[in-house]
């Protein structure tokens, strides 16, 4: 696709996202943390190349949406208001300060009724890769705005997420991420650790912490400094591989802000970027191997698909240089090597009729949102 026709499909898909989901008021709000936090990269995406001032007002509703929908308890629970338990006036200053629900369906589970695994994906909770990219989503909104109180917001959020998700392991005898969480962050709801968690809150806090604003006192100089600590220590022992397409993506877009954090702000960050190239290198290589692109739409999952493109769109814009040594530059070259199935992605997903399958409307809202990130990358990549 050529890139006009890139940016009007794009537009057209978050133009109908807007009036389905809400923010455009001509219905009730309909949140979901994971896609409005593409959504809202995408409108201020949209924005800069548009110059339409109506992308950034929807990505400004969105946030205020999120903000008081996925902020404060649902409307079928006994408990009311910010779900940090925070009075009202002060909730409305520090809306993150107790995390943000996923925005799933169904009540999270109770704490005496029975795990189930199957319901369980559509109960309520917090998920902590969930919450990382609401961090990054309010972090390219203070960029794009040039207002720190979003910069600040994310950093709460940060703060309270590491806070509610970092728990004692009784087996191993330290502390580690959990998965999913209560609504409160009192409980855990699924006591795994997700794979790219640590990775994830890891990046998140380096963005964060990079950009925030010079300190005003002793105490606000070390900001996130004990979560980055915590976080590096678990991602010495991390096992980065998977053959899934969304979670290759996850990685390659971790490589991508890293890179650009190293470049920018002179992280010395060699050693994990080494291993995050050698590990995007083998799953890529183990995910071609079995054809995954070949099936058809009703039988694809699109936003994994995408998720996957996205991080491969990511990867074309770093650049070999001897600083990163020769491990680093070969393993780029062979993630570059991958590049087409972007475009193959990107193309497949475009065609009208491949939207009209069972599978894509099955997720529509996710799809929608994740098709335009891979279509105009540059508004979640920030680049």
């Amino acid at each position: 696709m050529e890139s006009r026709a890139r940016l009007l499909l794009a537009r057209e898909l978050m133009l109908r996202f807007g009036i389905a989901t809400g923010i455009s008021k001509t219905s009730p709000p309909r949140r979901y943390l994971w896609t409005d936090a593409f959504a809202v990269c995408n409108f201020l995406g949209l924005y800069r190349q548009t110059g339409e001032g109506e992308f950034l007002e929807c990505a400004l509703q969105l946030v205020e949406q999120v903000h008081h929908t996925l902020g404060r308890h649902r409307d079928d629970d006994s408990r009311r208001g910010w779900i940090s338990g925070l009075p009202e006036q002060e909730g409305e200053l520090h809306p993150t300060r107790g995390g943000l629900r996923i925005g799933k369906p169904l009540p999270e589970r109770g704490p005496e009724e029975p795990f189930d695994s199957r319901l369980e994906w559509d109960r309520d909770g917090q998920y902590l890769h969930y919450l990382t990219q609401w961090m990054h989503a309010l972090h390219r909104l203070s960029t794009a705005t040039n207002k720190p109180i979003f910069l600040s917001w994310a950093i709460e959020l940060a703060q309270a997420a590491h806070a509610g998700f970092m728990r004692p392991d009784i087996v191993r005898g330290h502390r580690r991420l959990v998965w999913k969480m209560s609504i409160d962050l009192d409980r855990a709801l699924v006591p795994s650790t997700g794979q790219h968690d640590p990775l994830d809150a890891l990046l998140g806090y380096l963005e964060l912490q990079a950009d925030a604003t010079a300190p005003s006192s002793a105490a606000d100089r070390g900001v996130l400094e004990r979560e980055i600590l915590e976080s590096r220590t678990l991602c010495e022992d991390g096992q980065w591989e998977t053959d899934d397409a969304l979670g290759i993506g996850s990685l390659l877009i971790a490589i991508f802000r890293l890179a650009r954090m190293m470049e920018r702000y002179k992280l010395p960050e060699l050693a994990l970027m080494t291993r995050l190239v050698v590990a995007a290198r083998i799953s890529l290589d183990a995910y071609t191997q079995g054809n995954p692109l070949g099936a058809p739409a009703e039988s694809r999952l699109a936003f994994r698909e995408l998720g996957l493109a996205i991080g491969l769109h990511g990867c074309e814009r770093i650049s070999a240089t001897p600083a990163y040594g020769r491990v680093i530059n070969q393993s780029l070259a062979a993630i570059s090597a991958h590049g087409s199935l972007a475009a193959d992605i990107d193309e497949f997903w475009s065609v009208p009729g491949h939207r009209q399958s069972a599978s894509w409307l099955a997720h529509c809202n996710i799809n929608d949102v994740m098709l335009a990130s891979s279509l105009t990358p540059s508004g979640y990549l920030g680049a």
